[in-house]
């Protein structure tokens, strides 16, 4: 995470040497990213002009940045903000794996990954707060608001890409823990239904099947059934937003808690009974690691939410 070189106040030139964190990402990306408060035009014309040099040279807005690069960059000035409050770095998020390219972190219910849409701050920002002296950390992937579990975070521009190639590949194994209502019959499944996003009425992004949409593939095992309710693992093929949430609810098992998709009387019934909020937990990873190529096969167990819950039904106490 490289922070800003410019000043709201006395612009002048600025000279950058690109290390292995920022190597690797377009000049054009780059700049619009550490030039918080330029002009997003601005930022192109500077470019197109040639006011911009990477190692004395002229370059097009799509050069990728090579460790070592010296950057000119012309004098710009930064519209002032408003300031805001910092990010509490708040508890420490729960480590699963790290190395010096990316960090897994358990990522606990109810946290965005990031900030926006009304919400100020999310796990990225936190994790942020807490390692102010990292160079570089951006998400790999995302998970819903409500939805626990492994999230993948890059340290290093070269691990970033090659992740998001991998997901592009289907070379991440993403597994889900999820309790739907009804009795799922087959011990295992290929969901291979399309999905189109699509906005509400009301503004809210939404997602349903539709053969106008793009290729989603879902693999559901049957691990167990608990009274009316069904206990599975979905392993991800594709990684299409809300693809769990759908596919189920679509066949008529909709996840207890969704309140999105769901069964909104039954999860009234499950919210007095101690289930508060969407029963989704990312349970597993298995991947290459981006740099080194060694298999990564990590876990999460249930938390204690969603087992306490799983425990009282079948207890028979729902």
């Amino acid at each position: 995470m490289t922070t800003s070189p410019f000043s709201a106040s006395a612009p002048a030139v600025v000279r950058v040497r690109i290390d292995e964190a920022d190597a690797g990402q377009r000049i054009d990306n780059y700049l619009l990213r550490v030039c918080k408060g330029v002009p997003k035009s601005h930022v192109y014309r500077i470019l197109r002009s040639g006011e911009v040099r990477v190692n004395g040279g002229r370059i097009a807005p799509t050069y990728r940045l090579v460790q070592g690069d010296e950057l000119r960059i012309p004098p710009m000035r930064i519209a002032q903000k408003a300031s805001s409050a910092p990010v509490p770095a708040g508890a420490a998020l729960p480590v699963i794996f790290e190395d010096d390219a990316l960090v897994v972190i358990d990522k606990p219910p109810g946290k965005a990954v990031h900030g926006g849409s009304g919400i100020s701050h999310g796990v990225i920002e936190q994790l942020r707060a807490q390692r102010p002296e990292a160079r570089m950390l951006e998400l790999a992937h995302r998970l819903d608001r409500e939805t626990s579990g492994l999230l993948i975070v890059a340290k290093k521009r070269s691990a970033l890409k090659v992740l998001h190639d991998m997901q592009r590949a289907g070379e991440i194994e993403k597994h889900y823990v999820t309790l739907v209502a009804g009795a799922w019959r087959n011990r295992l499944q290929h969901v291979k239904l399309p999905l189109f996003k699509y906005l509400a009425a009301d503004g809210e992004r939404r997602v349903r099947v539709s053969d106008d949409g793009k290729s989603a593939h879902s693999i559901v095992r049957l691990l167990r059934r608990v009274g009316e309710f069904s206990l599975l693992e979905v392993e991800l093929k594709t990684g299409r937003t809300h693809q769990i949430r759908v596919h189920l609810s679509h066949l008529g098992y909709p996840l207890a808690g969704d309140d999105k998709y769901g069964d909104f009387a039954l999860n009234k019934r499950l919210a007095a009974t101690g289930l508060k909020r969407m029963f989704l937990h990312a349970a597993r990873l298995r991947f290459a690691h981006p740099l080194s190529g060694e298999t990564l096969d990590l876990e999460s167990p249930l938390p204690p939410d969603l087992s306490q819950f799983l425990a009282s039904i079948e207890g028979g106490s729902t």
